[in-house]
């Protein structure tokens, strides 16, 4: 019986080591987000709407990524893993607080008739459902956006 619960143990402390330390694929990640669906675990903001349709704002697009990148990295456990405003795209990596899940936030920001929208895909890595962190988390950066 020690033996199993030890095993047990060893399989449990394996897998949040694996969760925390996983490489991530840029390629793999920092996508165009403007091909994301709608799907469980993923939160999709388009101009035309996704889940959520893009406010239209009246920066450049490259003024617009640098202070959506000021919101973001602002965020408790989040961290830019790959792009800039500067290349057009930026996806982040956000961690759970207790056991690091991540979770992947792409974002793009594109002109529109009127100003420029955002188009953002978060998903997240592991799992089936997110249970709506991701579309709480984005709002969020959305409010913080539009009052800073």
């Amino acid at each position: 019986m020690k033996l199993i619960l030890s095993l047990v143990l060893l399989a449990v402390i394996v897998g949040l080591a694996y969760i925390r330390l996983a490489p991530s694929n840029r390629e793999a990640w920092h996508t165009d987000a403007m091909q994301a669906t709608p799907q469980v675990g993923h939160f999709v903001v388009r101009p035309e709407g996704g889940d959520l349709a893009s406010p239209v704002y009246s920066d450049s697009p490259v003024d617009l990524l640098t202070r959506f990148d000021a919101v973001a990295t602002a965020d408790p456990r989040t961290s830019r893993f790959a792009g800039s405003p500067e290349e057009g795209r930026i996806t982040y990596i956000s961690r759970s607080r207790i056991i690091g899940f991540p979770d992947y936030t792409t974002v793009q920001a594109t002109p529109v008739e009127g100003g420029t929208a955002l188009v953002i895909h978060a998903r997240l890595r592991f799992g089936q459902s997110d249970l709506g962190v991701n579309a709480a988390r984005v709002t969020r950066w959305l409010d913080a956006l539009v009052q800073g």
